[in-house]
């Protein structure tokens, strides 16, 4: 598979070092460059390789992407999950049993796991050459951090890949800016090198002024509203909207004009959320099914769909397609960082940019607007990662 210019850059910076960050903006391929490593670790004889993410979904997300590729090289690849979720591979996360999957499985071995399930594995003291931490902002966490900590130390070799680093002014918190675990930035991609090379588009921030003045008069009827005016305004046929909570879903997706006004336009209305499942034209579907529907109407052109999700979809999880995004609840920088990487991958042809929409009224919205731009203008003008720093 021919890698991009700075995907390459970036597979020769781990070649030279044991340890490090890889800033690299959401959409400009930071997966692959894993899993080349990992092939050519694999080239090198038998070797052990942890892969590590912050969701269960993007755990499977990533398993697949991953033994797709290795796979037209190494049929036989030992897999290994370490976490609670469903897989068609061997999962367990008990010490004993991982300890036991690594010392009787021979050949190349692969494992995916989670931040929550990594300590599994760091109990059971199996031997790791390779480790690679997704979205590695997450690795941060207060929780997450010994484990973190421990293969940085333990492994042959620790990679942490992310767009948007996440650091620390305090010394009662971790952050990406200790190098003792996290290494030195080995490499970073400015997000106006992808643009200007065509890998990804640019963000284009629309803001939409309300008259309304209480924060108690936005009903479902009005944030119906917004959504079709964000439809009717930019013809887009594909729009992932951030929803406040589960309630706004649910409460929007009982609401009969909500719908009704949907299907006038013909549009398909599916959402996920933790609590309710997955939903697709009001019947539930299993997460494989609704990221496989996702998948294939993303990569046609004439379906029209709305997306409704509080976090699941915000980061890691691949979505192709996707044309505009809708914030009706406000985020942090690197939720929002991650969010607007959502929709600026490449699409058709008439794709010229990723729509970002913000409401808003009075003092509701504004906030997010203006984290919103400041994050473009940080990702998009400067070129600078979107880093989020915890103070105290």
């Amino acid at each position: 598979m021919q890698l991009r210019p700075h995907q390459s850059k970036a597979l020769e910076a781990m070649a030279r070092t044991s340890k490090g960050q890889i800033i690299v903006p959401t959409g400009g391929g930071k997966t692959l460059v894993a899993i080349q490593d990992a092939i050519r670790e694999f080239d090198k004889g038998w070797k052990t390789i942890v892969v590590v993410a912050p969701r269960l979904l993007l755990a499977e997300q990533l398993c697949s992407e991953y033994m797709e590729v290795i796979r037209e090289k190494y049929k036989y690849v030992q897999v290994m999950h370490v976490h609670s979720g469903d897989t068609k591979y061997f999962s367990t996360t008990k010490p004993v049993e991982i300890a036991e999957w690594c010392k009787f499985s021979k050949g190349r071995k692969i494992i995916f796991t989670t931040y929550h399930s990594l300590h599994r594995i760091q109990q059971s003291y199996a031997h790791v050459d390779t480790i690679y931490f997704d979205e590695a902002h997450n690795s941060v966490r207060k929780n997450f951090i010994p484990s973190v900590e421990y293969f940085s130390m333990y492994a042959e070799r620790s990679y942490f890949f992310t767009a948007t680093p996440k650091h620390s002014l305090t010394p009662f918190k971790v952050g990406m800016n200790e190098p003792d675990i996290f290494g030195q930035v080995i490499c970073n991609v400015p997000a106006p090198k992808l643009v200007d090379q065509g890998y990804i588009l640019p963000p284009k921030v629309k803001v939409y002024k309300s008259d309304i003045r209480q924060k108690d008069e936005i009903t479902f009827d009005v944030e119906c509203n917004q959504i079709m005016d964000n439809i009717d305004d930019h013809n887009t046929k594909k729009i992932l909207v951030c929803a406040k909570s589960t309630k706004q879903i649910t409460g929007l997706v009982s609401y009969d004009k909500f719908l009704d006004e949907l299907a006038w336009r013909g549009y398909t209305c599916m959402y996920i959320t933790s609590k309710t499942g997955a939903v697709i034209d009001g019947e539930k579907v299993t997460r494989d099914e609704f990221f496989n529907v996702l998948s294939a109407w993303g990569q046609d052109p004439d379906k029209k769909f709305v997306v409704l999700h509080h976090s699941i979809l915000a980061e890691g999880i691949n979505v192709k397609g996707l044309e505009a995004v809708l914030f009706l609840r406000s985020m942090d920088y690197i939720g929002i960082s991650q969010t607007i990487g959502r929709v600026i991958r490449k699409g058709g042809k008439d794709k010229t940019h990723g729509l970002v929409c913000i409401p808003v009224y009075s003092k509701v919205g504004i906030s997010t607007a203006r984290r919103v731009q400041a994050v473009v203008d940080t990702v998009f003008e400067r070129g600078e990662p979107a880093i989020s720093v915890v103070r105290k």
